[in-house]
């Protein structure tokens, strides 16, 4: 249903949908849907997009759009799940110095976050993923969520309440939280330990918007597992996608900004407060890394269409073009390079970011390791 947001006659209002971007064709092109459904719902204020890097627009481009239809004010929502470096520091950092430029007001909203609409869309792909399998109780059936993995603690911590969410909603018999990079544990060692809890069935749920490299790891990752374990069913389970609920959750985040109702969770954000761990990072200055990959369109070509993950095979991607190697935390799985990133302090965790670097499964546990 088309929901119309009216602003304030005083002043032209215009949306930006801030997104990521990836070299992967298929998960520009399910961005670009995702915008597109959000135009058709917003009839009563111009729509743009654009990418923090890897692809175009980027987000200038989408605010100068916005300029030359005569917007006065943008209301910017950052197409992010959870608030983490890009919420916080990269997409503002941008966003400011566009302002301080152009003398454009921004008006800058909230993640999705953990919202009961998200939770609703998520259990509509788990209900999917239930529907097409083998009729196991619920009670046998373990719930693996799957996060896309940061290192703040804060964004990691909403997946596992999405996780508990889910469980309780569905009533499943365990649930439990891994994460595709960044922190721990990863995919593989995570399911290596879930597996010996005996659930008959195992349902990985990737907690993301759009396809991509991440998600076809995951699906790799499981696979090898599935295989050492054939007496276990598992079960993949859809990304999140532009499901009519996630669309919902732009609106109210467009509609929050335009009243003066974002509220950010500052008590436990690693740069505002004391976290546990994190201490050091109190203060950081606010500013963004990615003004090297901005607006490269280089997409990478070796795969049809839907990302196979080949070009990454141990988590690290191939290099694309004339010799262009982009060691980025945010294609792989580690933290090598420096691009103002804070180390995260348990890069080393034997269940963490260092296992992507073996090309080989990674071993059963001993009981002195669970």
């Amino acid at each position: 249903m088309t929901q119309q947001i009216v602003a304030p006659a005083a002043t032209k209002h215009g949306v930006l949908i801030c997104g990521h971007g990836s070299r992967n064709r298929l998960a520009v092109a399910e961005f670009e849907g995702l915008a597109n459904g959000l135009k058709e719902r917003l009839t009563g204020l111009p729509v743009e997009y654009g990418f923090l890097e890897f692809a175009r627009p980027i987000l200038r481009d989408g605010l100068e759009r916005l300029r030359e239809q005569g917007v006065e004010k943008v209301l910017a929502v950052p197409a992010m799940l959870f608030a983490a470096g890009h919420a916080k520091n990269d997409i503002p950092s941008v966003l400011n110095t566009y302002s301080a430029e152009t003398g454009l007001e921004i008006d800058y909203g909230r993640e999705l976050g953990v919202d009961r609409l998200m939770i609703a869309a998520a259990g509509a792909r788990i209900q999917e993923a239930l529907n097409r399998t083998s009729s196991v109780d619920l009670s046998d059936t373990m719930l693996v969520v799957v996060g896309r993995g940061s290192s703040d603690p804060d964004a990691n911590s909403n997946v596992a309440k999405v996780t508990r969410m889910l469980v309780e909603g569905f009533g499943f018999g365990w649930g439990e939280t891994v994460y595709s990079g960044v922190t721990f544990p990863l995919v593989e060692p995570g399911l290596r330990h879930v597996v010996k809890l005996g659930f008959k069935r195992i349902i990985v749920f990737p907690y993301f918007l759009f396809s991509g490299v991440l998600v076809s790891r995951i699906r790799q990752h499981t696979e090898r597992v599935a295989e050492d374990h054939p007496g276990v069913e598992f079960v993949n389970a859809s990304y999140l996608g532009d499901h009519s609920f996630v669309l919902d959750t732009f609106l109210e985040r467009v509609q929050e900004v335009m009243g003066g109702e974002t509220a950010m969770n500052c008590s436990l954000c690693k740069y505002r407060a004391q976290v546990l761990g994190f201490e050091q990072e109190v203060g950081l200055d606010q500013s963004s890394h990615h003004h090297h990959v901005e607006g490269l369109t280089e997409a990478c070509a070796l795969c049809e269409r839907e990302c196979t993950g080949v070009c990454q095979p141990d988590g690290i991607p191939i290099p694309v073009g004339a010799g262009h190697h982009h060691d980025h935390s945010h294609e792989h799985d580690h933290h090598s390079h420096d691009h103002g990133h804070h180390p995260y302090p348990h890069a080393d965790h034997p269940l963490g970011p260092t296992t992507l670097r073996r090309l080989t499964p990674q071993p059963e546990a001993t009981e002195s390791q669970i």
